[in-house]
């Protein structure tokens, strides 16, 4: 096989090889890591690489097949860590200088399951600084580029993850998915990219964005890699206090192509009324849709809250508790942190306990609603992220700014959410999401997979040049010009003065412009809620 057939086969394709033994793991592994050293100016998709460590696992696999066979699906099978998952012996920097000196005492839960199912680690992938600031333009490292034009955005913040799949330098990543981190990079990168449900995964040894809110899942070029990736990766963690009791089914049983009679909930409104999605993405939905009525899939059309509602009240509950995480670094080391991570994090102060409280409330409120909904329907199918932006376009107020999201209505719930390939506008991907009931991941892959199998997406994959020249890093934007009065800029660094911050004045200038968005998300969150209405608890 040539060295770009061996780059851009499956898991799936390059499983059954090596189980048969027509490949040898380092017969793969030595082609993927050329093509890394070849292409990695121009992706910027590894932080660390550790391509001798991955020769000697690959070694250790050759002989274990060759004595004794394989033993998993995943055995010999390379793979990456987004640079907020733990692996013994190496730095988790979660792409920050603050962190960038820690070293893994050892495995995540999830890089064992992987380890003793054979897989091997090539290195820790580019991320976006805490797996939540990004891009950024003054960290230590450059991002991630997009293999399908080196100008655009990966997504985040599993943006290595992305960039290292699609691009055939891998073919499995493991990411982290708080507000759409897994499945933005897969919707851009054209992958599949699952953000599995709450607990099913271990998040144990990754270093935590949101506790109420995190997730660890895969991306993958096909859905049935996704399915393998998954097998290994779930499972109850005693060691993890989030982690489900619950034993999972065999999720590669469940791609059948049969997807006859099942119910689907179309959320037209959340890409057409409230995401303004571009014509070229409601063109291929709806000829995604066409393809499950033809398939006999049920369709109907369905309204959620708006996506408003829920961006809301993932961002106070979100940024509540990454504030928390970080805080004492805030305190100690302001201006070691990125600025896009600050321009973040820092209009966390804004909120109060009442209002973190008020917005579990709703999230509990949301998921119940969720639940009455999958009593009518199997899945729920909408836009994933398409069309990935430039890089250069990026300014730090987005994040505040937007009021709408395609991906963070699915992190309310704690159902599983997939994003996959739909085809391609001037050469950057199409992306759809399928989303179910809690523990149903099955049927999402069941349904994504089927309509895989009908189409022929995943027969298109980027053409890099190695002799391009490395992309420029865009400038670092300026803050944007505030709102704010000066008596409420100087009530603002006060109250940042009590929150124990002493800021740099781009950051404060940061905090000012993003001030006025935080404010009137909390004063949409007051809304009235039953007297005894409960906040919302993670799965355990």
């Amino acid at each position: 096989m040539s060295a770009d057939e061996l780059a851009f086969l499956t898991i799936a394709e390059a499983g059954r090889l090596i189980a048969r033994r027509a490949l040898s793991p380092v017969d793969l592994v030595k082609p993927l890591i050329a093509r890394a050293e070849a292409l990695e100016p121009q992706l910027h998709a590894y932080l660390r690489p550790t391509f001798d460590a991955a020769l000697e696992q690959a070694r250790r696999a050759e002989g274990e097949i060759l004595s004794g066979g394989a033993q998993s699906p995943l055995h010999g099978i390379p793979y990456g860590l987004k640079d907020v998952v733990d692996a013994a012996g190496l730095p988790t920097t979660g792409q920050s200088r603050v962190y960038a000196d820690g070293v893994a005492r050892e495995d995540a839960e999830v890089t064992a399951r992987l380890r003793a199912a054979g897989a091997i680690l090539l290195g820790k992938l580019t991320t976006h600084e805490g797996a939540h600031g990004g891009p950024s333009f003054d960290l230590a490292w450059p991002p991630a580029r997009n293999p399908w034009n080196t100008e655009h955005f990966t997504g985040g913040s599993s943006s290595g993850s992305g960039a290292a799949v699609a691009a055939g330098l891998m073919p499995l990543a493991i990411g982290s998915d708080t507000g759409g981190s897994v499945r933005n990079p897969a919707g851009f990168c054209g992958l599949v990219g699952l953000k599995p449900t709450s607990g099913l995964v271990s998040r144990r040894g990754v270093m935590p964005n949101s506790f109420s809110l995190d997730h660890v899942g895969p991306l993958t070029w096909t859905v049935e890699d996704c399915a393998i990736a998954l097998q290994a990766m779930a499972g109850h963690d005693p060691r993890d206090p989030a982690s489900a009791a619950v034993v999972p089914p065999d999720y590669r049983a469940a791609l059948t192509g049969d997807i006859r009679g099942l119910r689907v909930g179309v959320l037209r409104h959340l890409y057409e009324e409230e995401g303004a999605a571009a014509p070229a993405t409601a063109k291929a939905l709806e000829e995604a849709f066409d393809v499950l009525r033809r398939m006999g899939a049920r369709l109907e059309e369905v309204r959620i809250r708006s996506s408003t509602a829920y961006n809301d009240v993932k961002i106070v509950i979100g940024e509540s508790e990454i504030h928390a995480v970080h805080a004492g670094a805030l305190r100690e080391r302001p201006g070691d942190f990125g600025e896009d991570f600050l321009a973040r994090i820092l209009p966390a102060i804004l909120f109060r306990g009442p209002d973190y409280v008020q917005a579990q409330r709703l999230r509990r409120m949301m998921m119940e609603e969720f639940d009455r909904l999958y009593e009518r329907f199997d899945v729920l199918v909408t836009a994933a992220p398409s069309i990935a932006p430039r890089l250069d376009a990026y300014r730090p107020i987005q994040f505040w700014r937007k009021a709408t999201s395609l991906v963070t209505p699915f992190n309310i719930p704690t159902g599983p959410a997939l994003a996959q390939c739909i085809g391609f506008h001037e050469g950057l991907p199409l992306s759809m999401q399928v989303a179910a009931r809690p523990f149903d991941e099955a049927t999402v892959l069941r349904v994504a997979h089927a309509y895989e199998r009908a189409t022929n997406w995943r027969s298109t994959r980027p053409q890099l040049d190695p002799q391009a020249p490395p992309p420029v890093t865009p400038a670092v934007p300026d803050p944007e010009p505030s709102s704010l009065t000066q008596g409420e800029e100087d009530a603002l660094r006060e109250l940042a003065r009590s929150a124990g911050l002493v800021l740099p004045e781009r950051a404060f200038r940061h905090l000012c412009s993003a001030a006025p968005y935080a404010q009137a998300m909390v004063e949409r969150l007051r809304a009235p809620v039953p007297l005894a209405q409960e906040p919302a608890y993670r799965i355990g």
